[in-house]
């Protein structure tokens, strides 16, 4: 069977069209993990940070756990909402996504298990800085394949903060509760407003359609 071969023009039309389904798809309506992530890391780190502030317990610092629920969230909703094209985009952000997902699963795993043998606790304070880092990563990574130039760039914030933490932490320095907003804010900013932002765009362009 002779494969037809595609002429410049075509190849970057399909590109093209490729770049636009893949915004499309991540509109609200079919999974906008942005929005998920976004307003539910933000929501748990103001609401950890009133919590402990209130009672002086750092038993709530486990209530990070609740993160874990977002996957099956997001799994939940992109099969009620199918996208109706699935392109080779999607397919290498959805892959990206994943890396990150099982990074952040070992790192989590693996400096429990290093604290335990080590100090027969954990407090999984590592995760805050190397969380930002992986979503800032996996943004940044989204928009250079979407080509969406600001979403390369939302996540300095993040970077920043993921900097002064690990900063922080070589030096021995204490750990403050504000860390906790520190990552809300960083949420918003690199996964909140692109979320909306690219929710909008997809609107426009379907009201165009």
């Amino acid at each position: 069977m002779e494969e037809k071969r595609l002429t410049e023009k075509e190849s970057l039309e399909l590109i093209t069209q490729m770049i636009h389904s893949s915004k499309q798809n991540m509109e609200v309506g079919n999974g906008n993990q942005f929005l998920y992530w976004g307003y539910c890391t933000a929501g748990l780190s103001i609401a950890l940070f009133v919590l402990i502030t209130l009672t002086h317990s750092f038993i709530w610092t486990w209530g990070w756990m609740f993160l874990f629920g977002v996957w099956p969230l997001i799994a939940y909703k992109k099969r009620q909402k199918p996208a109706a094209v699935v392109t080779y985009t999607d397919k290498v952000i959805n892959q990206v996504w994943r890396v990150l997902g099982w990074m952040f699963a070992f790192t989590f795993i693996t400096s429990g298990v290093i604290e335990i043998l080590l100090y027969r606790q954990a407090d999984f304070i590592i995760m805050l800085p190397l969380s930002l880092l992986y979503c800032g990563l996996g943004v940044s990574i989204t928009g250079i394949i979407i080509q969406e130039r600001w979403m390369i760039y939302s996540p300095i914030v993040a970077f920043v903060f993921c900097i002064y933490m690990l900063t922080m932490l070589i030096h021995d320095e204490s750990v403050t509760l504000l860390w906790y907003l520190y990552f809300g804010l960083s949420f918003v900013i690199m996964m909140i407003i692109p979320g909306h932002i690219l929710n909008h765009k997809a609107k426009q362009a379907c009201s165009k359609n």
